[in-house]
């Protein structure tokens, strides 16, 4: 059995910081890279890193970055079988800054990911008959995401959707046919920003992180975990609600924090474990991501992982 993520791979260019630019400030900067990035890939990352045997499906552009992107995944453990070369846009693209204290802010330019569609749908068809959970995110167009998490729901395979960029509209699939995407989502995990988005008032505490996992839940999604960052994560499942603490680290960069957290979540998930146990593997994995600079070379490996979970209790 396997991990399936459906969604953006992205070549990031990511530069250091003093601090975050005002509107209309330049600042100077201290470093420069690029690295491979896009939600998606850095979760199908994240999942493979820990062990799980992992597949993206998704587009990169026909540009000199798509072999990079590809390359880099593979030599991480993910498999690319299904990643298409669109000849009519450059891949995805990611401008990111990070100051001192591990704050970002990001610029995504979709490219190849705004074309996935139909054909990228059907290879997932086919793959979904050995798959345990299909991870999801909004970095492309959302009727695929929606037409995704049905044909995932139809095949019995668990769908966790990060709803990042988060959109106001996110309840309704076709407007036209008035199809809902709720319903289709096992788990969600907004952060906090994420979260104040989709129900329209302030999360930035447990209190207000409940009521929102249960206005989602009240939209048909069966179990939420809001991310609140370095204040832990609060999970309202069908069963019980819950807090896992924040574990202390020192963060550099928490650019690939919350796609870590996902992919560690899945890994658990995959393992048979509960959700209580998949929060906390959510969470170091998050955690251990922002001890470093970037994106998917910032996944921590299974052996790191666990030694980091050994030394905790």
């Amino acid at each position: 059995m396997s991990i399936i993520v459906f969604g953006s791979i992205n070549i990031d260019l990511a530069a250091k910081t003093p601090r975050l630019p005002q509107p209309g400030e330049t600042v100077i900067g201290s470093n420069f890279s690029t690295s491979g990035g896009g939600k998606g890939a850095n979760q199908a990352v994240a999942a493979a890193r820990l062990g799980t045997s992992t597949h993206i499906i998704g587009r990169v552009g026909n540009d000199k970055f798509a072999g990079e992107l590809l390359t880099n995944l593979q030599s991480y453990g993910v498999n690319t079988d299904n990643v298409s070369i669109d000849q009519n846009t450059h891949s995805g693209v990611a401008i990111i800054a990070v100051d001192e204290t591990g704050q970002n802010n990001i610029i995504v330019i979709p490219g190849a990911n705004n074309n996935v569609g139909d054909v990228e749908l059907e290879r997932l068809k086919k793959l979904l008959t050995k798959a345990t959970s299909l991870l999801l995110q909004l970095e492309i167009p959302l009727e695929i995401v929606r037409k995704a998490a049905k044909a995932a729901r139809e095949a019995g395979v668990r769908v966790i959707l990060d709803p990042a960029p988060a959109c106001s509209d996110l309840p309704l699939a076709e407007p036209s046919k008035r199809i809902e995407l709720y319903p289709l989502i096992d788990i969600i995990t907004p952060n906090e920003v994420e979260a104040s988005q989709l129900v329209g008032f302030r999360v930035n505490d447990r209190e207000t992180a409940i009521l929102a996992a249960k206005q989602l839940q009240e939209r048909g999604v069966e179990n939420v975990i809001v991310k609140l960052g370095d204040r832990g994560a609060v999970a309202v499942t069908a069963d019980e609600t819950f807090f896992v603490p924040a574990f202390a680290v020192e963060a550099i960069d928490t650019v690939a924090a919350g796609d870590a957290f996902n992919g560690g979540l899945a890994a658990a998930l995959d393992g048979g474990r509960s959700h209580r146990e998949a929060v906390v593997w959510g969470s170091a994995a998050g955690a251990l991501c922002a001890t470093k600079a970037g994106a998917q070379v910032a996944m921590c490996d299974r052996a790191t992982f666990d030694k980091f979970l050994h030394n905790l209790t």
